[in-house]
């Protein structure tokens, strides 16, 4: 964690991943990362998944939206994506999260915070093409960090009554 929080991670164009339980601090470490990022002066971004699915449905009804919304994203020097794959992709977001993971790949940082181990994105991604592509895009060059089955939520709550 410490060599994560000197950011030398985007210097060299990989991705992290958080993985691990509900409460078990994905997306505080992926927030705790932005920030960070952030004092380092690099331009970092955080989006949950659900939004940046809507934005993209909203990006879609105006015109030359969706290159728009794909250059925003891209160029972020560090996105942190969390409750990365909660739900399943449309169509049509699988082929924007391929589209925007092949302009991120090899150029920026990407952090994804997901209760899924690697073995399960594919099936979550569709299990076709987009969803190879996808993870070959993403995968090869990342930094796996498992954050464990405590759940910090509850233990608080158990702790303050």
């Amino acid at each position: 964690m410490t060599q994560l929080g000197t950011c030398s991670f985007v210097t060299r164009q990989q991705n992290v991943v958080f993985q691990g339980f509900t409460g078990s601090g994905k997306s505080y470490l992926g927030c705790a990362i932005a920030k960070r990022a952030c004092e380092h002066r690099i331009r970092a971004y955080y989006v949950r998944m659900p939004d940046l699915e809507e934005a993209w449905v909203a990006a879609q009804d105006a015109t030359g939206g969706a290159g728009k919304f794909l250059r925003k994203y891209a160029a972020f020097t560090l996105l942190v994506i969390d409750e990365w794959l909660l739900d399943r992709p449309t169509e049509s977001m699988r082929t924007m999260l391929l589209e925007l993971m092949e302009r991120r790949y090899g150029e920026t940082s990407t952090v994804f915070c997901t209760q899924y181990q690697q073995k399960d994105w594919h099936q979550r991604l569709g299990s076709g093409v987009h969803a190879d592509a996808i993870m070959d895009r993403i995968i090869h060059n990342t930094v796996w960090v498992e954050t464990g089955t405590y759940n910090m939520r509850e233990q608080t709550a158990l702790t303050s009554a």
